[in-house]
């Protein structure tokens, strides 16, 4: 039986619900075993492995769970969501679905904003949590209508963009980077040469940043930015004003600004990755893996490979550990639509041979790639 929530909005209430508020949250946390660390074998590779951190399988589906929770914990304790706040987020993808997962635990109205041309089977998956979705014009008006909507209603909005980095415990907690070390501890390289990651907000690669930092290890990070996202541009260039002119084509990563939770200096090397190439990644890694992989996946899958090409070139022995951030059952009508596919101009043959080949035999052609180092 649920614990009901304190009805009374007493100074001694709100720490009442306060606390039954992070109750809820560590208990939800305690019935999730952690994600599994999965092995992808690369036969024509000696002596170099590859770990797929499986993200797909938290209670809602993404690598977003964990950044959603954080932004609760983050709110409640700061005092910004109480007893009854509405929550708002501009978000049309993971997060929003994350975020009314959590809303829905503790009792919270929460609102999606979200550009007109949302596909309906987000709305719905966000609907399924029992958020509710508002709809803007332009993709470019969401964080503000959001921010007059928390204005109008005394709401909260949780800006995923700005609080990412640093809602998130990196020094440990069972965060994610803290997660993969311990799971690798028994691994013929316990320790990464590199962690693979993208960028939505630059949460993640902030944790893995700032962890391999802390604990002195010599783990370098390296974020695969897809073509359209400003992110690798500011980190190339050292431009926290630079932006792109369209949005990323690969859901969940990249921006067309520089957020404000991307921390570059904690950053070692990003990757350009175009979006034929993540295409066609998860196309070849649903038949290597046996399942089907959200399109940020087959970004990350793509940076790994370059990162194991270059160690394979300096004869060096280690790993390499990457995400899967989400399960491709949720585009089955883009990315794995052939159709869709074409429409959009993406030419993934080519790719399919190169990565298939790579993991055949070795071999990789890495042109088409941008690479800057720091």
């Amino acid at each position: 039986m649920t614990t009901p929530f304190p009805a009374s909005a007493t100074a001694t209430n709100r720490r009442s619900w306060l606390d039954e508020a992070l109750r809820r949250l560590e208990a939800d946390v305690n019935r999730s075993a952690d994600t599994h660390l999965l092995r992808l074998p690369i036969p024509a590779v000696r002596g170099i492995s590859l770990y797929l951190k499986d993200e797909s399988t938290h209670p809602t589906g993404s690598l977003k769970h964990r950044l959603a929770r954080s932004l609760f914990l983050y709110a409640i304790c700061n005092g910004w969501v109480r007893e009854g706040t509405t929550v708002i987020e501009a978000s049309s993808g993971s997060t929003a679905v994350s975020e009314a997962y959590f809303a829905q635990l503790l009792d919270l109205p929460f609102v999606a904003v979200v550009p007109r041309n949302t596909s309906p089977a987000k709305i719905a998956q966000i609907e399924f949590y029992g958020g509710r979705c508002h709809m803007v014009d332009r993709a470019s008006e969401v964080c503000s209508e959001a921010q007059r909507l928390a204005q109008a209603c005394d709401g909260h909005f949780m800006d995923q963009f700005t609080y990412a980095e640093r809602a998130t415990d990196w020094r440990g907690n069972n965060n994610i980077a803290q997660s993969i070390f311990d799971q690798l501890a028994q691994e013929p390289h316990p320790v990464p040469d590199w962690i693979v990651c993208g960028a939505g907000t630059g949460g993640t690669s902030a944790t893995f940043g700032r962890y391999v930092r802390y604990r002195r290890l010599p783990t370098r990070v390296c974020v695969a930015d897809p073509e359209h996202s400003a992110f690798f541009a500011g980190f190339r260039d050292n431009d926290p004003k630079a932006s792109v002119s369209r949005g990323s084509g690969i859901e969940g990563i990249g921006r067309p600004t520089v957020e404000p939770s991307f921390q570059p200096t904690v950053i070692d090397r990003m990757i350009r990755v175009p979006d034929a190439a993540s295409v066609a990644a998860v196309w070849v890694l649903r038949k290597r893996l046996g399942r089907a992989c959200g399109g940020s996946t087959g970004t990350n899958l793509v940076g790994a490979i370059d990162l194991i090409a270059g160690m394979m070139r300096e004869g060096r022995r280690g790993c390499v550990a990457t995400l899967i951030c989400d399960s491709g059952e949720r585009y089955m009508d883009s990315y794995f639509n052939r159709d869709w596919v074409a429409a959009t101009g993406l030419d993934i043959e080519p790719w399919c041979e190169r990565i298939d080949g790579f993991f055949a035999t070795g071999v990789w052609n890495g042109d088409g790639l941008e690479s800057a180092a720091r």
